[in-house]
């Protein structure tokens, strides 16, 4: 009886193995918060590496009006032992959290000051076609029109986002959102997953999904690249 279980849970962790490295490394996004005056902005992403089953993550400050990192706002942490089956590595976010308060209470990030979602993409947004999408804040009655334009070339692959601001009164503004000229090794495609603005009118921020080579597969990495209107 002990054998048959024990060939249950050898054969259980061969296809949690096998559905990990079969899908890659796929990231999970956090939103973490602004800070009250929507200046910075902290978001995280976790995951779990498709070959180790090692859980890491990867936590991130934001100068929104600058749309670069603050002065060390990027930090990362792999754990040094594979998680174990029903796992889904967001321990090691917990853990980096946790190790990094200063962080957020230097910028004053408040978890509880999260974006307002403007566009929520439902599908993998670098599998749909590379269309503008549309969004509206009802509140201010502004409405919204965002293309994604990618450029490839030997160097990696780039992209920026053609905004365009309509108000109420029909005037319009336009936005050339992101750096053309930063070109990503490995990064195949990039999709808008998310827009949200802070809690305070005036920053917006878009939740990129890219879409990284791996050994025949593909990973997912989140970033974002923000704006003050």
């Amino acid at each position: 009886m002990f054998e048959k279980k024990l060939s249950y849970l050898i054969i259980a962790a061969m296809v949690f193995c096998a559905s990990y490295l079969g899908a890659g490394d796929i990231a999970s996004f956090v939103d973490l918060g602004f800070s009250p005056d929507g200046r910075t902005y902290m978001f995280a992403q976790y995951g779990v590496q498709s070959e180790t089953l090692k859980p890491w993550a990867e936590l991130f400050a934001v100068d929104v009006a600058r749309n670069d990192f603050v002065s060390g706002g990027k930090i990362s942490y792999t754990h040094t032992a594979p998680v174990i089956s029903g796992q889904d590595g967001s321990g090691a976010l917990y853990r980096l959290i946790a190790q990094n308060t200063a962080l957020a209470e230097q910028y004053g990030i408040n978890f509880l000051f999260q974006g307002y979602p403007l566009y929520i993409s439902l599908e993998n947004s670098f599998d749909t076609p590379a269309e503008a999408i549309e969004f509206r804040n009802f509140e201010q009655n502004i409405s919204y029109r965002a293309t994604l334009v990618p450029h490839t070339e030997e160097a990696g692959t780039a992209f920026y986002i053609n905004l365009e601001r309509t108000t109420q009164d029909g005037s319009k503004k336009t936005y050339a959102v992101g750096n053309a000229r930063i070109k990503r090794a490995l990064i195949s495609s990039y999709g808008i997953k998310k827009v949200i603005t802070a809690p305070k009118e005036g920053f917006m921020v878009f939740v990129i999904e890219m879409k990284k080579q791996n050994k025949g597969s593909f990973d997912v990495r989140y970033m974002v690249e923000t704006l003050r209107l």
